[in-house]
C-alpha cells in the first residue's frame, strides 16, 4: 500500500511551540500586542509575527478587535483553553518543582486585598496561616479591587481576596461571605430612631463615601439612580475607619457593609440595616484562570473555605453579581 509521507512543517516556530503559544496566551490575557510584548520583554513585531505564524499554521483567525482591545475569536478561545494550562505549567515548572521538594514549610505567598478586607476579614485567617506555616513568607498587597485584578494578571500576586461586581472572563471569583448593608449615623441623629426608614429619608443628609472608583460608591450611586431618589455626597474619603470617625463627629452619614462594624463602634455610632434597598456585599477569592495554584496558595484558600477552586470548577467561567 502506497502512502504519502507527512509534509514537512512549513513554519520554523513548530520546533519551539512554547514561544508563540506564550505570546498568544499573553495577548488574550492582556488584550493587546503591546502589553503582551511588555510582559514578555520582547518587541511588538516579534509578537505579531508569532501570532501570524500561529494563525497561518492553524488556518484560522485567532483574534477579533473590540474597540482598542483584542478579543479571542471562537477558535481563539478554544485554543486559549487548551494552551493556557500548558503554558502556565511549563512557565511555573521551576517554582512548582521547588515547592514540591520543599513542601509547605518554605516559599512565599502574595495576596492582594483592599484595606477593609485586610483590616476586618483577614486577621484571623492570616493568624492561622502563620501558626500553621511559619516559614512561608506572606505578603499582603493593599490594593483596590481593580488594582488587585491587574496584579493577578501580571502574576505579581497568587490570589486576591475581596468583593467583585463584574468578573472578567480571564478570572474566577468564588464568593464565600456575605455582609449586610448598614446605615451609620451618630447615636443622636434623627435617622437613628426613625421608626419607618425609607430611602428618601436619606436625601437631606450628606453622605460620606469612599472614592468614586471603588465598589461602594458605584453601588450607592446605582441604587439611588434606579430608585430615582436624589442624594448628595458631603465628603469623599478613603478608609472605613476614617469614614466612621467622621460620621461619629456629625459630618455626615454613610452606608457601610456590616463587616466594617466592630464592637468598639457601638458607643459612637448607630447602625440600621438597609437590606431593603441595597444588596448584600459578597467577599471571596479571585484567581486567574489557568494559573497553577501553589501549595501555599491552596493552604491559604483552605482556611477561607475548604475545597474552593478544586480542579473540576477551577476553569469554569467567572460570574457576576450584577
Amino acid at each position: 500500500m502506497s502512502y504519502k509521507e507527512a509534509p514537512t512543517p512549513r513554519f520554523p516556530y513548530k520546533s519551539d511551540r512554547l514561544k508563540p503559544l506564550r505570546a498568544f496566551c499573553q495577548t488574550v490575557r492582556l488584550g493587546s500586542v503591546s502589553r503582551a510584548a511588555e510582559a514578555l520583554f520582547v518587541s511588538q513585531p516579534a509578537i505579531t509575527l508569532q501570532l501570524q505564524a500561529l494563525e497561518r499554521d492553524l488556518g484560522v483567525t485567532l483574534f477579533e478587535r473590540s474597540g482598542r482591545r483584542l478579543t479571542p475569536s471562537r477558535e481563539g478561545q478554544v485554543l486559549y483553553e487548551l494552551a493556557q494550562p500548558l503554558v502556565a505549567g511549563l512557565d511555573g515548572l521551576d517554582a512548582t518543582f521547588r515547592e514540591k521538594v520543599s513542601g509547605l514549610e518554605a516559599g512565599e505567598l502574595n495576596v492582594a486585598a483592599n484595606s477593609s478586607t485586610i483590616l476586618y476579614l483577614l486577621p484571623k485567617i492570616v493568624e492561622h496561616f502563620r501558626q500553621q506555616h511559619p516559614d512561608v513568607k506572606l505578603t499582603l498587597h493593599n490594593a483596590a479591587t481593580a488594582d488587585g485584578t491587574d496584579l493577578l494578571r501580571s502574576d505579581a500576586v497568587d490570589l486576591a481576596v475581596g468583593s467583585v461586581l463584574d468578573v472578567p472572563a480571564d478570572l474566577s471569583y468564588a464568593p464565600v461571605y456575605r455582609f449586610e448593608p448598614m446605615l451609620i449615623t451618630p447615636p443622636e441623629h434623627p435617622l437613628a430612631k426613625k421608626r419607618d426608614l425609607r430611602l428618601e429619608d436619606l436625601s437631606p443628609y450628606g453622605l460620606i463615601l469612599p472614592p468614586k472608583r471603588l465598589i461602594t460608591y458605584r453601588l450607592v450611586d446605582l441604587v439611588f439612580q434606579q430608585a430615582r431618589v436624589p442624594y448628595t455626597v458631603a465628603l469623599e474619603v478613603g478608609g472605613w475607619e476614617v469614614i466612621k470617625q467622621y460620621v461619629s463627629m456629625g459630618m455626615g452619614i454613610s452606608i457601610i457593609a456590616s463587616i466594617c462594624l466592630t464592637d468598639s463602634d457601638r458607643d459612637r455610632l448607630a447602625a440600621r440595616s438597609l437590606a431593603q434597598w441595597f444588596p448584600s456585599r459578597s467577599y471571596g477569592v479571585v484567581v486567574r484562570k489557568g494559573k497553577f495554584l501553589s501549595p501555599q496558595a491552596r493552604a491559604f484558600i483552605e482556611l477561607i473555605q475548604p475545597h474552593l477552586f478544586e480542579r473540576r470548577d477551577y476553569d469554569e467561567s467567572g460570574h457576576s453579581e450584577r
